[in-house]
């Protein structure tokens, strides 16, 4: 699935920065580090925005291209920030077969991004995710952590709020 590049303004603080220089400080000289320096990063900010990435690559001296690439090519790294719900769909073969696309498209379609997106106002994330273990379940979301036989139909409306912001409980959690 091609990743997608946040519009969401960055917004790093002085202390996320300084960890982020520390990391690389301690790597700078071994380049065989940069995943593990990434790594790093995404855990201190929570993705990978260019901002980051140019960090990463004037520090451990290594093209942007280079970190850029990297960011991509592995699922593990994310190039938009998780909104405070992230709703997780899973698209492997059952889900998959008992309609968990459409649900992912319908998903998509009411908040207005798309899948490995997040809201503009850092409500919402949505992410199609493989093989979550409840195969049995199909078509499954972890995203309430309800297991229900007929989600499609049952659960859309239970779990993304109204229009109104009134957003109950955080029980929308990532399948990784």
């Amino acid at each position: 699935m091609l990743k997608k590049i946040s519009k969401i303004p960055f917004k790093g603080t002085p202390e996320q920065e300084a960890q982020l220089k520390a990391v690389i400080e301690e790597c700078k000289d071994n380049k065989s580090l940069l995943m593990h320096v990434m790594q790093q990063a995404q855990a201190i900010y929570g993705y990978l925005p260019f901002e980051v990435q140019a960090m990463i690559a004037d520090g451990m001296n290594v093209p942007l291209e280079k970190v850029y690439g990297v960011s991509t090519f592995y699922a593990q790294f994310a190039l938009s920030p998780k909104g405070e719900y992230n709703i997780s769909v899973c698209l492997g073969t059952a889900c998959y077969v008992k309609g968990s696309q459409e649900l992912l498209d319908k998903i998509c379609e009411e908040l207005g991004i798309g899948a490995g997106e997040c809201s503009d106002d850092g409500m919402f994330s949505v992410e199609a995710c493989r093989w979550i273990g409840a195969c049995g379940l199909a078509p499954f979301s972890p995203s309430t952590m309800r297991f229900t036989e007929s989600l499609l139909q049952t659960m859309y409306p239970a779990f993304l709020p109204n229009t109104e912001h009134n957003y109950g409980e955080k029980s929308c959690v990532s399948c990784h």
